[in-house]
């Protein structure tokens, strides 16, 4: 936490839109909402100019902590971090290009699809900058209807059966991502998310709300085979609703790991790492397989969003700051190029009256910038040099063959898949016969059209050239997520180890704070299934000082050179006489929650003094 901001910058730009959807639900003309929608839009990007005095630091700003239900332990607390702050710009600047992509391509019940847009907005910068749990869940869920409603009404000719979907697929994920939250506030005694991204949970209770994540984010990103949803939501959503799933809606999911399963349950994330890597891998080769055979142009964009998400999971996945840090970027890289080209797709649905590719052929010869634009988003899609797309992506792929070789080598083909679809509709709409609907009556680019490209081609060229100011912004959060990361996922290594002589195991540690399990729910965690708990792997957190010693000085129980030797005083039953720690009682403490330093160095340092 590094700061208060003295001004209410994050609930401004919450609530702005939601203002600005009152006002236009009175307004009688479609001219009056189209432009007071537009200007609404414009104002929520000035208003986040304060945003702009972001520090490249780790730790949340911006931060607004205000009272809301003290009874239930709920407060309306919000402030960003460099993972979510460009999320918030993203989800902001989303809104005029969809405004501007919609202006001619709805006709029908006008006012209510820009209130719809507007709330979806006011959803979008909530669940970004939301530090409750139960807040952020409250914005998760406000985007279902909007999006659902947007699908449902101004669909093509399957929105039922597409927005039913959706809303189905959705709501499955959000059920146990409440189920989640609820046990975490049992639990931990508390909502607001900075203090759970640090409490130390059992390895049994982290399976297990780590599961509830996956499934809930899974589904928001989407992941093999979670996906089926969204090649259906983007055919039959309208432009607006296709750019708002790519640009923002799909950044939820990977969001939330990031936010919450990595620190929130960082033993489990290790645990199921390999599962989370071969699922990415398969998203990355099945998207751009499916995505190859496509003859409808919005859904290869689709099924490519499935395969470029596949390297955002697996890059978070690897555990590495090059990993995390391709994650990150892909994800915006995603949001602009493939929220384009959506747009670029209902822009020519506009003239041909169809999104099929054998309809659209001939192109580059009537819409020649409409092609250069096309071509250049197309090209950033599968990671060209030069472009954004391809620093995110070389980033993941770095990181993969640092892992492991195999990994990095199987992620090729989803590479080159990339290129292969991107080339074979790119080439048959520039050059390919021309149609009998095709001719010289086909107009270019409108100034519209203009508006709302010309600036997401100059973030492609300029993130692609220098992506260095970005990376400074994200990389202070992901270097603290993942060194708090790295000193508690060693609960995965606490439970699998077994007592010895040399080693026992950490007596029962007295629980008798808030956020100890009830009776009754200790006891019926411990009936279910699953991997066995370690024993007292909730114990009060050991001091730094008390495992930089204990990891210093191995077996022999003497302190290193500038390390404390006092232990910290909550955890009972692993000092010895002298009040140091000693070998065989490291075990016991890493075993209590003393996390990788005292689990895996001391167990070494046991190792080599017999």
């Amino acid at each position: 936490m590094t700061g208060t901001s003295p001004f209410p910058v994050l609930t401004v730009l919450t609530f702005w839109p939601l203002a600005a959807a009152f006002v236009v639900a009175f307004l009688p003309k479609d001219s009056q909402v189209r432009i007071a929608t537009l200007i609404a839009s414009v104002i929520e990007c000035l208003l986040a100019y304060p945003l702009l005095a972001f520090r490249n630091e780790p730790g949340f700003q911006f931060l607004e902590n205000v009272p809301w239900a003290p009874d239930w332990g709920l407060t309306y607390a919000m402030g960003v971090d460099g993972i979510s702050i460009l999320m918030i710009w993203l989800s902001i600047f989303t809104l005029p290009v969809c405004v501007l992509c919609s202006w001619t391509y709805i006709g029908k019940r006008v006012k209510e699809f820009h209130v719809c847009l507007l709330l979806m907005t006011t959803a979008c910068v909530g669940v970004f900058a939301a530090l409750d749990l139960v807040l952020f869940y409250v914005f998760w869920e406000a985007l279902l209807i909007p999006m659902y409603l947007m699908i449902a009404i101004w669909g093509g000719d399957e929105k039922r059966y597409a927005s039913i979907k959706f809303f189905l697929y959705t709501l499955a994920g959000s059920t146990v991502l409440l189920v989640a939250i609820v046990a975490l506030r049992i639990q931990s005694g508390t909502f607001f998310i900075p203090d759970l991204m640090k409490a130390d949970f059992s390895f049994r209770f982290q399976y297990w709300v780590f599961l509830a994540f996956f499934l809930a984010f899974a589904i928001k990103v989407p992941m093999f085979p979670f996906h089926t949803w969204l090649p259906a939501a983007h055919v039959q959503a309208p432009s607006a609703g296709s750019v708002i799933l790519a640009a923002v809606l799909l950044k939820m999911g990977t969001y939330g790991f990031l936010r919450f399963s990595l620190p929130m349950t960082p033993a489990a994330s290790e645990h199921f790492a390999p599962l989370m890597i071969a699922i990415s891998i398969a998203s990355i080769l099945y998207g751009g397989l499916v995505a190859l055979g496509q003859q409808d142009i919005k859904k290869l964009i689709a099924y490519s969003s499935v395969a470029h998400m596949g390297f955002v999971t697996l890059g978070i996945f690897l555990f590495s700051k090059e990993g995390v840090q391709g994650a990150i970027f892909q994800m915006l890289n995603h949001g602009i190029i493939t929220g384009i080209l959506f747009c670029l797709v209902g822009a020519i649905y506009e003239r041909s009256h169809s999104s099929e590719i054998n309809k659209n052929l001939g192109l580059g010869k009537f819409l020649p910038f409409f092609m250069l634009f096309w071509g250049l988003f197309g090209f950033a899609s599968f990671g060209f040099p030069g472009t954004n797309g391809f620093v995110g992506e070389l980033l993941v792929l770095a990181a993969a063959f640092k892992f492991k070789t195999a990994i990095g080598l199987v992620c090729i083909p989803g590479a080159l898949l990339a290129a292969a679809y991107i080339f074979k509709v790119t080439l048959k709409m520039a050059w390919g016969e021309p149609t009998s609907v095709a001719g010289p009556a086909w107009h270019d680019l409108k100034k519209k059209e203009w508006v709302y490209l010309i600036g997401p081609a100059f973030l492609v060229v300029y993130l692609g050239l220098a992506p260095t100011g970005l990376l400074n912004v994200i990389t202070p959060a992901i270097e603290d997520n993942l060194a708090s990361f790295n000193a508690r996922k060693g609960l995965v290594s606490a439970a699998a180890a077994a007592p010895s002589e040399e080693a026992p195991s950490a007596p029962a540690v007295d629980r008798s704070s808030p956020a100890a399990l009830p009776a009754g729910l200790d006891s019926a965690l411990a009936a279910m299934p699953g991997p066995a708990p370690s024993g007292a792997l909730q114990a009060a957190p050991v001091s730094a000082g008390a495992v930089t010693g204990a990891a210093a000085s191995g077996a022999s129980g003497v302190p290193a050179s500038g390390a404390s030797a006092v232990p910290d005083p909550g955890v009972r039953g692993a000092t010895g006489a002298s009040g140091s720690l000693k070998a065989p009682d490291v075990l016991a403490a890493a075993d209590a929650g003393g996390g990788p330093a005292a689990s895996l160095s001391a167990v070494k340092g046991v190792e080599n003094n017999g």
